[in-house]
């Protein structure tokens, strides 16, 4: 497994060579996201679709 330095240092060199700062950190962030949630899935970390529903009509009222 890539260590956090070398997932990082592959995702900015994945950009192209006029990315901005901004557009790298948000590749970043969002490459984070991806393996927060493959890390959720994998440890059972998971809502239903029926529970998704639920909650977020919850936050409608």
């Amino acid at each position: 497994m890539a260590s956090v330095r070398e997932k990082m240092a592959e995702v900015i060199q994945s950009q192209p060579e006029d990315a901005t700062y901004e557009e790298i950190m948000r590749e970043l962030a969002f490459e984070r996201m991806v393996e927060r949630g493959l890390s959720d899935s994998r440890n059972g970390r998971l809502f239903s679709n029926e529970e998704m529903e639920r909650r977020i009509r919850s936050w409608q009222k």
